[in-house]
């Protein structure tokens, strides 16, 4: 897939409502519709560039990947078959002659022959990943791309903060890939790495290696979305008359934090801008200090004494 920027490629601005989206990309299909610019290969690419920006901007959370990751990084977590998944171009494409859902998932619009996508694959990806178009069918077969393969990947939070780069055995004669893992990716997310997957049995083009973000568990920190959570436990008094604590960060800084006197078990105390990042160029959530009492298991007298008189002050 080319890094495209999708507001340029269907002309609206970056805050367009989903109504004025949905108006350029009807406009776009219908100008260089296939039917209508025969043999133009230059007509055909913008067609199919104006069918993959719809299907992300059109959906709201595919829409806001792309804002917060940019082309690049939106096209690592995304394959193309991800992209054009629930998208309603088949109803909009419906509206210019073609015909969506035929037997096998095939296409057919006037004279062009309907083909169906073989060996499981869905539709946009036999369109796409062949070069062909909505509206256009295969006129001679094309050879089948190779197996996308799946491997776990697991990093620590300290890498989720900072962003880094992973070295990876593929276990093919000592074969390896480098990938960059972004700043603030979430756990379950995927990168895709083109070509890395096995080889096409035909000599086509090679299929595609994704890695599932595993984040390791911290010793101390939990997370929440970009906010990462810390316990601090306190004494009793210092919860009723205040105190003042040392807090950590993950890139190893330590704040002073105060402690307001009479503060509740399980309140939470917020260090601003300290937590993880929400991606590359976003900006950081915070750390919550979450309050913990303790309560002493034992006693000796001159405590038992010291209690019992604030018991009977109504403490």
């Amino acid at each position: 897939m080319k890094n495209l920027d999708y507001y340029k490629v269907l002309g609206v601005a970056k805050d367009a409502p989903a109504e004025e989206i949905k108006k350029a990309y009807r406009k776009l299909a219908l100008k260089y519709h296939p039917d209508r610019n025969q043999g133009n290969k230059e007509s055909e690419e913008k067609f199919k560039e104006a069918n993959e920006a719809y299907a992300v901007l059109s959906d709201p959370e595919k829409r806001k990947q792309y804002d917060t990751f940019g082309s690049t990084g939106f096209q690592q977590r995304y394959s193309q078959e991800d992209i054009f998944r629930n998208s309603d171009i088949g109803s909009i494409l419906r509206e210019f002659g073609i015909n969506f859902g035929g037997r096998g998932g095939g296409f057919s619009s006037g004279n062009f022959r309907t083909f169906s996508s073989g060996g499981g694959r869905s539709p946009f990806e036999e369109m796409f990943s062949q070069g062909g178009h909505p509206g256009q069918g295969c006129r001679h077969q094309q050879p089948v791309k190779g197996q996308d393969l799946s491997l776990e990947l697991s990093i620590s939070l300290d890498e989720v903060l900072n962003g880094a780069e992973k070295t990876i055995s593929l276990g093919r004669g000592g074969e390896k890939v480098t990938v960059k893992i972004p700043p603030g990716i979430e756990n379950g997310k995927k990168l895709r790495v083109a070509g890395k997957g096995s080889s096409s049995p035909m000599g086509g083009q090679a299929g595609d290696l994704y890695l599932l973000i595993k984040v390791e568990p911290h010793p101390f920190f939990e997370r929440e979305g970009n906010n990462l959570v810390i316990e601090k436990a306190i004494p009793f008094s210092s919860a009723v008359l205040g105190t003042e604590i040392d807090v950590p960060t993950l890139n190893g800084k330590q704040f002073k934090v105060k402690v307001p006197a009479g503060i509740q078990p399980q309140s939470k105390l917020r260090l601003k801008g300290h937590g993880l990042p929400a991606g590359p160029h976003g900006p950081h959530g915070d750390i919550l200090v979450k309050i913990a009492v303790e309560v002493p298991k034992k006693l000796n007298k001159d405590q038992k004494k010291l209690l019992g008189e604030l018991a009977e002050a109504g403490l």
